[in-house]
């Protein structure tokens, strides 16, 4: 068999090419032939990607851990900065209002962007295993859609 693109969908799409290309058997209600060894071939190929398209989620679940462990961590940072700089400007009355008025704008600021950062990097992970999801989902039938077509000949 000459593999050009070892991908899920490449390979599932040779396999529906083998079974679309047959010959089929007079007065057998659609039954065809194909060769046996290369169909199989095909089959051994799509176990070894699914493991790699399985990898690549679980690569995109920890991307998003990292992203927001990242956006975590900068808040807290943001957090201490402003903390740090009202603790400075304690000396005075006045100063002690401006920095209890640059803390809190500090603050909201932080949250807002720890907030606005998770949610991106949720909907990032979201979306790309959503991606993942389907195409596995589509594999899967495809497989099985194949499996129940040979068991029924």
């Amino acid at each position: 068999m000459e593999k050009m693109d070892n991908t899920v969908d490449s390979i599932l799409g040779m396999m529906e090419g083998i079974v679309d290309s047959a010959k089929i058997f007079p007065m057998t209600h659609g039954k065809v032939l194909i060769d046996q060894e290369q169909f199989l071939d095909m089959l051994a190929d799509l176990r070894s990607q699914l493991p790699r398209e399985l990898e690549e989620a679980r690569r995109i679940v920890a991307d998003r851990s990292n992203i927001l462990e990242t956006a975590k961590k900068e808040a807290e940072m943001t957090t201490r900065v402003a903390e740090e700089r009202a603790r400075k400007l304690v000396d005075h009355d006045e100063i002690v209002k401006q920095a209890q008025m640059k803390a809190n704008e500090i603050m909201s600021t932080a949250q807002l962007q720890s907030r606005e950062l998770k949610k991106a990097a949720m909907e990032y992970a979201d979306s790309m295993l959503g991606q993942v999801d389907e195409q596995l989902n589509k594999s899967l039938v495809e497989v099985r859609q194949r499996r129940q077509s040979f068991r029924s000949r």
